[in-house]
């Protein structure tokens, strides 16, 4: 926990920091994109603008002893929208157990404080963040950025597409609100197991496919013993982690500064990227007492 808080910025001088050359028609780009998501990083780990974020790269590469320039505030913003962030992740042994969740993120309005103070003054707008985590490295492994007005059950096959194939995933555990057919199916097209909570009004499917007679069975299963039994039996509990990390990835902020839809989304993917550097960096040790 105290090597998060260490001031040191370690730079890679065999870093490709600027583009090689292409052979494309148009202008060609002058840094590479690991040069623009460091910049980007830089920006989201202090809350900087981007004016601010040049200067302060230029400073910590004249103390590296590096002669590399800097990219202006222009070229970030523009580069923001296309930039493929490159998402670092632990893998573990065994097979991969998600949580799955979301939350909102706003992007413009007035903050919470302000709105109770002095009333909502003009239009606030939020975006969704879609997050799937491993339970053994507590990194983030997928995640999906769409607006407000979309549901989470939709989302879920796409998060599940950005687990490689050859990956075995043993559990998706998830709130009731993913408690669909969809998901279902795309749980078990992944050979996983689903650990989701029926709705309360939930009924049995038509067993017409493997997904209904996995999630009837569940259905059984709490009507006969109970819904808080069942989520003990399971391991349900275990997803209140992926709500935590919720709150780790609003401590860099609780509104993002891109207006832009895809300058949203690297800024998003940038910070998750931080949050698994910080995974990585080690996570506390909570040991029961009495």
């Amino acid at each position: 926990m105290k090597r998060r808080g260490s001031l040191l910025i370690w730079l890679d001088k065999e870093m490709i920091w600027l583009a090689p050359p292409e052979g494309s028609p148009g202008r060609p780009a002058v840094f590479a994109d690991a040069a623009i998501q460091f910049c980007l990083t830089i920006k989201v780990l202090f809350k900087l603008p981007l004016r601010q974020t040049t200067g302060m790269v230029a400073s910590l590469l004249k103390m590296a002893g590096l002669d590399w320039a800097v990219p202006d505030y222009t070229t970030l913003c523009r580069r923001q929208r296309t930039l493929a962030v490159q998402i670092p992740y632990r893998r573990a042994d065994g097979p991969l157990n998600l949580l799955v969740d979301s939350t909102g993120i706003k992007f413009l309005g007035d903050g919470e404080w302000q709105a109770r103070k002095h009333g909502v003054q003009g239009r606030r707008q939020w975006r969704k963040v879609h997050l799937a985590m491993d339970t053994a490295t507590s990194d983030i492994r997928a995640v999906e950025f769409t607006s407000s007005s979309d549901g989470d059950s939709p989302v879920l096959p796409e998060l599940l597409n950005q687990i490689a194939e050859d990956e075995e995933i043993g559990t998706v555990t998830a709130d009731g609100a993913y408690d669909t057919r969809r998901c279902h199916t795309a749980i078990i097209d992944r050979q996983a197991t689903a650990i989701i909570p029926i709705r309360k009004n939930g009924r049995p499917w038509k067993e017409d496919c493997a997904a209904a007679i996995a999630r009837n069975e569940t259905l059984r299963a709490t009507r006969h013993y109970g819904r808080a039994f069942w989520k003990r039996w399971t391991g349900y509990h275990v997803r209140s982690r992926i709500e935590a990390k919720m709150r780790c990835l609003k401590a860099f902020g609780e509104r993002i500064a891109a207006r832009h839809p895809d300058s949203q989304t690297a800024e998003i993917q940038i910070r998750i990227a931080l949050l698994n550097c910080f995974s990585a960096l080690g996570t506390a040790e909570i040991v029961r007492v009495g």
